[in-house]
């Protein structure tokens, strides 16, 4: 497999599915401060501070339709008590048990063990948000070998940000953490030919930190099939190909169903960015007047564990480019070439797709979306 190596490859197979594991449990452990499940409590006089009774989050994760019943719901916290995200309180229970026991997430009482790899990923993640959060232009389409990959970086580029963030003290100690981020899985090289080096070459975060996991996910294995947009978070689900190609669904204002067929041999989809679908752009004012040829429609989406099953393109206001026929946003009615109004109340109509993606990312997964769309003649 090129210069990687199959026994490389294996390895950040590996980290990857840990590290879904601690993202999934920072997600539910940041859901559950915000709920007041985590809080301080009482038990044989001695206060245990940050910590839930097993019991009743079993109840909070059936009615917040994270788990179907208790038993799956007694898997899915025992997952994340077998990777030491949580714990008894006392240690003195190594199953989790739908009983009124107290436990704690290893990071509200800092017992989390911090090996080697966890701190790999952990300082991948927060480069990761630090890169999305500030006003650069390091992360963009870029072209290699004739093809264009959408959130792409240039290896010299990072380097040079990582110097200018004091991330890193000298080059060769950012090549070297470079190189650490792709063996742990965080990063690759675009067409997964060459390991991290100072130069021209283009690389991608293999993760999508700020997509929403559903719990459910910690039981099922999960392989590189499902692909995860790193430009937006409505993804489309992958079409099962016979060679090593990997290829999408996506949906023309015809309907007709097309496959856009990537020729990488990574097991990571490439990310080609299409032309638009929109024949002619409209502009803010045009939507909103009065008495005119477009139509208000109101959707609510739940995202299920892939995404919400459309992608948006464009720029105020941003469009529908594609749509997964077999997505939650398919089955709400969602078509390709609406324009988006508004993402749960706030106006999007002088945003980028950008800006819109980014606040679904961090908002709930049930989504309420208001379009616009040309009314039938």
């Amino acid at each position: 497999m090129d210069r990687i190596g199959t026994t490389m490859q294996k390895k950040a197979a590996e980290l990857e599915r840990l590290a879904e594991v601690l993202v999934t449990g920072e997600q539910l452990r940041l859901r559950l401060h915000e709920g007041k499940v985590i809080k301080d409590r009482r038990h044989h006089l001695r206060t245990y501070p940050n910590c839930f009774v097993a019991k009743e989050l079993i109840d909070w994760l059936i009615e917040h339709k994270e788990a179907s019943d208790r038993d799956t719901a007694i898997k899915i916290m025992q997952k994340l008590l077998d990777q030491s995200i949580v714990h008894h309180v006392c240690d003195e229970h190594r199953e989790f048990k739908d009983m009124k026991l107290l436990y704690r997430f290893r990071k509200d009482d800092g017992t989390f063990p911090l090996d080697s790899e966890a701190k790999v990923f952990m300082r991948g993640q927060r480069l990761y948000e630090k890169l999305m959060n500030t006003e650069n232009n390091l992360i963009q389409t870029r072209e290699e070998e004739g093809m264009a990959f959408e959130r792409a970086l240039v290896a010299s580029e990072f380097i040079d940000w990582l110097l200018q963030e004091a991330e890193m003290p000298t080059r060769e100690e950012a090549e070297q953490l470079g190189r650490r981020l792709l063996e742990h899985g965080i990063i690759q090289h675009v067409t997964n030919k060459h390991h991290f080096v100072d130069g021209p070459l283009l690389y991608q975060f293999r993760m999508n930190f700020r997509r929403r996991r559903r719990l459910i996910e910690l039981l099922h294995e999960r392989g590189r099939g499902i692909p995860e947009s790193h430009d937006s978070p409505f993804c489309l689900r992958k079409q099962q190909s016979d060679g090593g190609n990997t290829s999408f669904l996506s949906v023309s204002p015809t309907k007709e169903i097309k496959v856009a067929v990537g020729v990488r041999r990574s097991s990571t989809p490439v990310l080609c960015n299409p032309k638009s679908v929109v024949k002619r752009q409209v502009s803010p004012e045009e939507l909103l007047t009065p008495g005119g040829p477009f139509i208000k429609k109101t959707f609510t989406i739940v995202g299920d564990a892939v995404g919400w099953g459309f992608v948006v393109r464009g720029s105020k206001p941003c469009h529908i480019q594609a749509v997964d026929p077999g997505g939650p946003a398919a089955a709400v009615g969602m078509k390709v070439c609406q324009f988006v109004v508004s993402v749960n109340g706030l106006n999007v109509l002088c945003h980028d797709y950008r800006t819109v993606s980014n606040l679904i990312l961090t908002g709930p997964r049930t989504i309420v979306m208001e379009v616009m769309e040309e009314a039938a003649v």
